[in-house]
């Protein structure tokens, strides 16, 4: 009998303790709630990098504000293929999320092409006039027909020259080398018309080329070429600031399609309380990188009016090929510069 009891007892601890786990964790606390929806992220930088953190802050923000319902995981480091790669996966499915520049992205949305043409800005300030105002929403509505869906912008800064050999000074340096570009028809054809010879490389394979001879230079940022250590391999960094190419987040069409209107109202807000966070980095990240190439012994050479006024002449011909049915368009761009 005794041992019945005990028996008894036993069980109704059993019972009592399995309840209790049901509603909490380890310590103590309630379990998180199971999300609703899991959802991949693909972000090609590395971990610490400014849109990568961005990419963190929006998996938080959507995490939190759904109250645990929406689960957004990030991939960085390239880990679901290049941006290319990422941008057709989107459209049929293969990846809920991402970030990518527009130069890739231009050629899924060709209107894309003029935000990113050569020497379009004044700086910072007069892309961002363009973005946030009326001209940027007018580009964010212009996805339709490509199973992609728009949700905030990232900055990326302005992207010059750096070259192995010597340092661009004029646009007659530019003759002969062999400078790595994105997979973008439009880099490419202004490489040429700057008169160097356009390489289509991965990211990834941007360091070796450099140091094997394979190209002479390439085109980025400052964070970029300072994080993957082209500074290494490549001493001469030439401020011509060629283009400021900002870049999307975006969502997958067919995700965006299965997601409650109420989710899909939060995750925009996110998106672009995100980007806010990622300009701050951004801003931050360049100082950093900056100072970092210089005193690591770079050669930095900034082109006077006079040179840069060149190199925007020979690139010139680009606005024709590229966006003779959206003059107007870049009429209320450079107008804006103005202003």
């Amino acid at each position: 009998m005794r041992k019945n009891v005990i028996y008894l007892m036993a069980c109704a601890a059993v019972m009592i303790l399995a309840a209790s786990c049901a509603g909490s964790g380890k310590d103590g606390t309630a379990q998180k709630t199971v999300p609703e929806f899991v959802l991949t992220y693909a972000e090609n930088q590395a971990e610490d990098y400014p849109t990568t953190q961005g990419a963190y802050k929006f998996a938080e923000l959507v995490y939190e504000k759904t109250g645990g319902r929406v689960e957004i995981q990030v991939n960085a480091g390239g880990v679901l293929g290049d941006e290319k790669t990422v941008i057709e996966q989107l459209q049929f499915g293969g990846v809920d999320f991402a970030r990518v520049s527009l130069s890739p992205l231009a050629e899924f949305v060709p209107k894309l092409n003029v935000l990113q043409m050569p020497y379009l800005y004044t700086g910072r300030e007069h892309m961002w006039k363009v973005l946030e105002g009326p001209i940027g929403t007018d580009f964010m509505n212009s996805f339709g027909g490509s199973s992609l869906v728009p949700l905030s912008w990232y900055d990326a800064g302005a992207r010059n020259f750096y070259s192995t050999d010597r340092p661009i000074e004029s646009l007659d340096d530019m003759k002969g080398l062999k400078i790595r570009v994105q997979e973008s028809e439009l880099m490419m054809d202004t490489i040429q018309a700057l008169g160097a010879t356009p390489v289509p490389m991965a990211f990834g394979d941007v360091y070796s080329g450099l140091q094997t001879g394979e190209i002479d230079g390439a085109e980025n940022n400052w964070p970029s070429y300072e994080s993957t250590r082209h500074y290494e391999v490549a001493k001469y960094f030439t401020l011509d600031e060629h283009t400021r190419v900002p870049e999307l987040q975006l969502a997958a069409q067919s995700t965006w399609d299965k997601l409650p209107e109420e989710y899909g109202n939060i995750i925009r807000d996110c998106a672009r309380e995100s980007a806010l966070y990622e300009r701050e980095l951004w801003a931050e990240r360049e100082r950093t990188s900056e100072d970092r190439v210089r005193r690591a012994g770079c050669v930095v050479t900034e082109l006077d009016a006079r040179e840069k006024e060149r190199f925007r002449e020979a690139a010139a011909p680009m606005y024709e090929k590229y966006c003779s049915e959206y003059v107007d368009i870049i009429d209320d761009i450079m107008d804006a510069g103005r202003q």
